[in-house]
């Protein structure tokens, strides 16, 4: 209740500052998140009625079984959010375990080791607009990767799925598309119309879940003096981009701010983390295992990050 009056309070005195921060997080939304998350989150709807998820789950079955130990399926989520980025991991998951096609446990487990920075921010806004050198944003692309597939590996023995030990089959892979396609009774106008509803309202849940933790941030720093280096991180904890801002502005090396950068985009802000929280709340796939899985994350990022540069 004290926190509640507080920020009453420092929206009404300092109505200018909090203007500028909700300025700011639909300047972030227009410019990056919605550009980048809204044609993969129409185009995933699609997909998964015309049997893409039965493709994708066939042809990379027995990659997914025999090294991470999970339904072949779960192979959907993480292409489509390594090529999206987060928190479109959660969608694409919460979809998969409303339609059946992956369970509690395993939805719980590929949120674990799926969780990847859209690749245009990473290459467009961190590498030229935060550190001006393409070469960083490589290095911390690639450690984002690296480091998902570490974590899945180190979790493949964590709620293991059923190995079916299929081979590999192309034509297996075609049929089971043809069949998913066919039996859908959806038109495709329907199929469109929804597609298109359900992304705008991820969207606007995105949008303002990070006006709040901009909002929160803003006041932290008009009540708190605090050093650079200590806003970095403090709003890299809550919200990502306002973290990265600062620490772009940091008096030192392109290399230190990368390894920090890497740190924050890896752990993800308690922005994204509300955000994921907000999309499975509905379902049974757990938070805890992707809140530890995102601390692993940072450590390992970062790391690799350094052996890079």
């Amino acid at each position: 209740m004290i926190c509640l009056i507080v920020c009453g309070y420092e929206i009404l005195s300092e109505s200018k500052t909090i203007m500028d921060a909700v300025s700011f997080s639909f300047n972030i939304w227009i410019t990056n998140v919605f550009p980048s998350l809204f044609p993969f989150f129409v185009l995933s709807e699609i997909l998964m009625n015309y049997g893409f998820i039965e493709l994708i789950g066939e042809l990379f079955k027995p990659l997914f079984e025999k090294l991470f130990k999970i339904n072949g399926n779960a192979a959907f989520v993480f292409i489509m959010s390594l090529i999206s980025g987060s928190p479109s991991n959660a969608k694409y998951t919460r979809e998969l375990y409303l339609q059946n096609k992956l369970s509690a446990k395993e939805a719980s487990k590929i949120l674990m080791f799926s969780h990847f920075s859209n690749p245009l921010f990473i290459l467009g806004t961190i590498s030229i607009t935060f550190l001006n050198d393409k070469r960083l944003g490589l290095i911390i692309m690639f450690s984002q990767y690296i480091s998902n597939v570490i974590i899945g590996l180190i979790f493949r023995n964590y709620n293991p799925s059923k190995i079916t030990n299929d081979k590999f089959s192309f034509k297996n892979a075609i049929m089971q598309m043809h069949y998913k396609r066919i039996n859908n009774n959806k038109r495709f106008g329907t199929i469109i119309t929804n597609s298109l509803v359900n992304s705008i309202n991820t969207l606007l849940l995105i949008l303002g879940v990070i006006t709040t933790f901009l909002i929160i941030t803003t006041i932290i720093d008009n009540n708190f003096h605090l050093s650079l280096l200590n806003k970095s991180l403090i709003s890299g904890l809550l919200e990502m981009t306002q973290g990265l801002k600062h620490v772009s502005l940091l008096n030192t090396s392109n290399n230190y701010k990368a390894i920090l950068i890497c740190m924050i985009i890896s752990f993800g802000g308690l922005s994204v983390h509300t955000q994921v929280l907000s999309i499975i709340s509905d379902t049974e796939i757990k938070y805890k295992p992707f809140l530890l899985a995102r601390i692993i994350h940072a450590v390992i990022a970062s790391i690799i990050c350094i052996l890079l540069i």
